[in-house]
């Protein structure tokens, strides 16, 4: 069972981990996907950058090599020309090999190979074409391409048809001239084509690096921006916590010394107040009223425990009524309520617990059209020494709420463990009275 619960527990906190870096994972996943897609853009355009560097280069060397073989008729230099246009004519049958539905993906892969390309750019060559033809500035690029291709025929039949004419003897200067010139203006056609889709291709190099850099730095703010988020939400989370558990340390400690159904201190808190207060020598008069219900088994007994609830509530509202910020009003259990009065002399004492005791008997207490007179027993001692233990104290108030009971209820009963102090408070109380 208890493994059982620990796997439970750690599989909990492993889908807590998962969810909480599950955001980021994202992000950086989607951000290195980006960085490799921009990469790969960008190494295949620049696959392209150095394959047109190539293909004008073999195309010129094209044409000067049969320039030369058309003046000196060396076999070698006609050799020479086929090498160099075999690469501009690689180049050519890779693109057509694309341009196919559907596309020959081999038959590209050889032709850029035969037109000089590296073997590692061969793939993204093809990857660019076959998915981003339709992008304007490969588009254009493409079309400069393209445009070469009646270019590069001809000089591969003027070729032959140099040969051809030579190998028949030498060839006149006016013929001759020609065919220099044309070669010459092929040349420059060439070069022409060949510049614009340089151009092309930089400038679309240029606005891919840019957009490609915006993307990436946007995606990076996104991240900070979550990550900004995600540390908010987790301090707020936190905070929460530390609320709630504040909140709950709160509830628990005014639990632990409060009672639930009045709301009033508990016995615990009460006789820690007290122990405090007998403790502190420098202090004055400290007055200890204990008061005792004197119909509250009645009550429950005929109307249940809901009306014995209902006046204890009621009881503990009045008990609170006027007392002093410092003054403590406890329920010690059942019908028994206590009050702590420091600074409270022997007369101020007993005068609060007469004026508690008439209070009470003005309560109307009614329950299923029942009405009830609510009186209690009260037992009050004042506490001048205070080198007595809590114990003592308590054995005194509740001496005197007992006397108070034994007198017939309803009535206030001194005791202060000094009989002078007791009559001076009872003809002082008679004396108000009067």
């Amino acid at each position: 069972m208890f493994r059982r619960t620990a796997t439970s527990v750690e599989g909990h906190c492993f889908l807590h981990v998962i969810k909480l870096v599950s955001p980021f994972v994202m992000v950086v996943v989607l951000q290195a996907a980006i960085a490799g897609f921009s990469l790969e853009v960008m190494s295949s355009v620049r696959a392209y950058v150095a394959g047109e560097a190539l293909w004008s280069r073999s195309q010129k060397n094209a044409v000067y090599f049969l320039n030369r073989y058309l003046h000196s008729g060396e076999a070698s230099q006609f050799a020479q020309y086929q090498a160099a246009l075999a690469v501009p004519i690689g180049d050519e049958f890779a693109r057509w090999a694309l341009e196919r539905d559907p596309v020959d993906v081999e038959a590209a892969r050889i032709g850029f190979l035969q037109g000089g390309n590296h073997p590692d750019d061969v793939p993204g060559l093809i990857w660019l074409f076959r998915y981003f033809n339709r992008v304007s500035f490969l588009q254009d690029a493409i079309r400069e391409w393209a445009a070469t291709d009646p270019m590069l025929l001809e000089l591969s039949v003027f070729g032959e048809l140099i040969r051809s004419e030579l190998e028949n003897g030498p060839i006149q200067d006016g013929r001759l001239q020609f065919l220099s010139s044309r070669l010459s203006e092929l040349n420059t056609q060439f070069t022409v084509h060949a510049t614009r889709f340089s151009a092309v291709l930089s400038e679309g190099s240029r606005t891919i690096k840019v957009t490609l850099t915006c993307i990436n730095i946007v995606t990076a703010a996104a991240l900070i921006l979550l990550l900004i988020w995600h540390t908010r939400r987790l301090v707020l989370q936190r905070q929460a916590f530390e609320n709630a558990l504040h909140a709950e340390t709160q509830r628990l400690a005014w639990q632990a010394s409060h009672d639930w159904l009045t709301g009033l201190s508990n016995r615990r808190a009460f006789e820690a107040r007290l122990q405090s207060e007998l403790d502190n020598a420098a202090a004055g008069p400290l007055g200890l009223i204990l008061l005792d219900l004197d119909q509250f088994k009645s009550v429950n007994d005929s109307c249940g425990h809901l009306a014995g609830d209902r006046l204890l509530r009621d009881v503990s509202r009045l008990l609170q009524q006027g007392r002093h910020a410092h003054d403590l009003v406890a329920r010690l259990g059942g019908d028994e309520f206590a009050l702590i009065l420091p600074q409270c002399s022997p007369f101020d004492a007993v005068d609060i617990a007469e004026r508690l005791r008439r209070s009470l008997e003005l309560l109307s207490f009614a329950w299923d059209d029942r009405c009830f007179v609510v009186t209690a027993s009260i037992g009050v001692t004042c506490i001048v020494d205070r080198n007595i233990t809590l114990e003592d104290a308590m054995r005194r108030a509740d001496a005197a709420c007992y006397r108070a009971k034994e007198k017939g209820r309803n009535r206030v009963q001194v005791e202060s463990g000094s009989p002078g102090a007791v009559a001076v408070a009872t003809r002082q109380r008679e004396a108000a009275r009067a």
